[in-house]
């Protein structure tokens, strides 16, 4: 399938905006890890998911977690961007009684499905649904993201045992992986070289893809949504920060606050990119 000419324009705009509310806020936000991750949301919701703002409580609707709640501004960008948020709910991001904060709090009307602040509990709470899903013999698909650090925590590898043990071919996991977690790079905190062995070691399908590159995306979403022979995860590499230059691979950005100078070079930056 042929891309929209369009995407990478909309991409831009998405990382935009989310410069805009985490300058707004005037407060440290999670730059680093909310950049990373915009293209596979943007596919995801764009290409794949079927739910619209007008039908976020409908029960045959598909669904997405963002198991890594710290990338919370890439989701919010993207739920803005396409209706789910709206411009006076969006741009309150971390303000004083505003619906958004800086991990995803469940709000159905915005298509936010689950609270995560914690890390890995997306796919387990996920592998739930997805087989009560199918025991009712839905026509479902159910997405999350992960992080690459969040990958440590054993929760995750529980839940990972439990989709493969029931055949969970209805459930896409996708993983960040973009080299950091919030202490260090992921090679000093655990290594994650093995990452495509470990998936594979239990039963997963697994898909490797450069996380920005917008067909790569479309084509590993499309053959892993398509697989019906158990569970499929695609490990997405990235970069942190993308987009803008002073934050790309630098984790003194995994939380940070922008000042005028840095939002001024931010934009620009992101304006600047692909053109």
């Amino acid at each position: 399938m042929k891309l929209h000419t369009s995407d990478k324009d909309e991409v831009r705009a998405i990382r935009e905006s989310m410069i805009h509310i985490g300058y707004l806020c005037s407060q440290s936000a999670h730059f680093g890890g909310g950049l990373s991750i915009v293209e596979i949301l943007f596919i995801i919701y764009k290409y794949f998911l079927r739910i619209t703002p007008e039908s976020t409580g409908d029960p045959s609707r598909d669904v997405f977690v963002l198991s890594k709640g710290h990338g919370v501004l890439g989701l919010y960008g993207v739920l803005h961007h396409f209706g789910f948020i709206k411009k006076i709910d969006f741009e309150g991001f971390q303000s004083n009684g505003g619906p958004l904060i800086a991990h995803p709090i469940k709000n159905e009307a915005f298509g936010i499905e689950s609270s995560n602040g914690s890390l890995g509990q997306g796919l387990s709470f996920l592998s739930g649904v997805a087989l009560a899903s199918r025991l009712k013999n839905e026509d479902r698909r159910f997405y999350t993201l992960l992080g690459d650090g969040e990958c440590n925590e054993g929760s995750v590898w529980e839940a990972a045992m439990f989709c493969s043990q029931q055949s969970l071919s209805n459930i896409v996991a996708i993983v960040d992986v973009n080299g950091f977690q919030n202490d260090d790079s992921t090679e000093k905190v655990s290594s994650q070289k093995s990452i495509s062995d470990r998936w594979a070691s239990f039963g997963w399908k697994v898909y490797n893809v450069d996380g920005h590159d917008l067909d790569a995306l479309h084509g590993a979403v499309k053959s892993s949504s398509d697989w019906q022979g158990g569970p499929s995860v695609i490990l997405a590499k990235t970069v942190k920060g993308k987009g803008v230059s002073f934050m790309e691979g630098n984790n003194e950005w995994h939380h940070n606050r922008l000042t005028s100078k840095t939002y001024e070079q931010a934009l620009k930056d992101v304006r600047d990119a692909n053109r």
